[in-house]
């Protein structure tokens, strides 16, 4: 092995060592802050209003911190890089590497290498176990407000739905629906009394959902020792809407990633859009991508910093960066949602913009 390439191979290593230890404690203090004022919220909202044990409430910030850390990650790789490259200009690091024939290229690799399996790990091994003490966190804030876990889900089988009124509960099954109307196809409802007795069944060809009531047509109404019934039109009253039966699916962030291409699979053979679940997907998907962005933008910084001066300038900007970052995702998964842009092209347009800014710069400044 020559010398330069054993002085790139030792220097890659000691880059790498200090990015992740960077990355690491920028991480953990992004934590803490997020767990204090996550707990601060909880206290705020239930404490004070319903009498909810603190310990119950420290535990179910710790149960949502996990999802909170996923999206402040992009956040931590870049100022744990910018941290990193900052140190390595400061001690003149950096300057006696170029001398000595290491490329940028050659500098950046260790942490673009680390930044892309900070993601991987993210997504195939922290994601799904984030995901898991999420949805635990969901029902415990269900208990303590006293509302039901959901009344709505869809599998193979189709949809199953459970309302009540004065009368008892109702479970609605359909194999089918149309989301738009909302017309539910090859439906049977199973009414049961308060005390959860069997009282009668209902067979329809559709149903569709009106203001305060199912319209059911075709009807056989059934019940125990009495004979079949048929109805050309019946109603049964409902408190469900349409807005409502969207926000009962379960929250993408509560499913796993291994989980969720599945779930929209069947979200979407039962007549239901999976955008929302969909976009959450490709943006996980991209999340390696994007911290690989992180690196370069930070860099970009360092090297005009390097160049012209001006730390608090160039630290400032590197930080304005990272929040009209997630400016920017705000609105292109607002569109990706509305349909106005397509969910793969908006859950990839940070990554991608951040990875061709990132690369620009760093093209600019050394060969421009």
């Amino acid at each position: 092995m020559s010398t330069s390439a054993h002085l790139s191979a030792t220097f890659s290593l000691y880059v790498g060592r200090r990015f992740l230890l960077s990355c690491g404690v920028i991480l953990f203090a992004l934590a803490g802050v997020i767990l204090l004022v996550e707990f601060v919220e909880l206290v705020r909202r239930f404490n004070l209003k319903h009498g909810v044990a603190i310990t119950v409430l420290l535990q179910m910030a710790l149960l949502k911190l996990p999802h909170l850390i996923q999206k402040v990650v992009p956040l931590g790789v870049l100022f744990g890089g910018m941290h990193t490259f900052w140190r390595l200009t400061r001690s003149h690091e950096l300057v006696v590497a170029r001398a000595a024939g290491i490329s940028v290229w050659q500098f950046l690799l260790p942490a673009i290498v680390i930044a892309a399996l900070i993601g991987g790990f993210l997504i195939t091994v922290f994601n799904p176990v984030a995901s898991v003490m999420l949805s635990r966190q969901i029902q415990i804030k269900e208990k303590v407000i006293n509302r039901p876990s959901s009344l709505l889900s869809v599998s193979k089988s189709g949809l199953w739905l459970r309302q009540s009124d004065d009368q008892g509960q109702s479970v609605i099954h359909a194999s089918r629906v149309t989301q738009d109307d909302m017309h539910l196809k090859d439906v049977i409802i199973f009414r049961f009394q308060k005390d959860s007795v069997f009282v009668g069944r209902v067979d329809a060809a559709e149903a569709r959902l009106e203001d305060g009531y199912w319209y059911l047509s075709d009807a056989v109404l059934t019940a125990p020792g009495k004979p079949a019934q048929f109805k050309a039109e019946h109603r049964v009253k409902t408190d469900w809407t349409l807005s409502k039966i969207q926000d009962s699916f379960a929250n993408p962030a509560a499913m796993s990633f291994w989980d969720l291409p599945g779930f929209i699979a069947v979200l979407e053979n039962a007549g239901f859009s999976a955008t929302r679940h969909r976009l959450y997907w490709h943006s996980l998907l991209a999340m390696p991508i994007l911290l690989c962005a992180m690196v370069l933008i930070a860099s970009s910084f360092s090297l005009r910093l390097a160049r012209r001066g001006g730390v608090a300038i160039y630290i400032g900007s590197g930080v304005l960066f990272g929040f009209l970052l997630f400016s920017l995702s705000d609105v292109v998964f607002t569109l990706g949602m509305s349909a106005s842009l397509p969910v793969p092209l908006a859950a990839w347009t940070p990554a991608g913009f951040s990875m061709l800014l990132g690369l620009a710069i760093i093209l600019h400044l050394e060969d421009g």
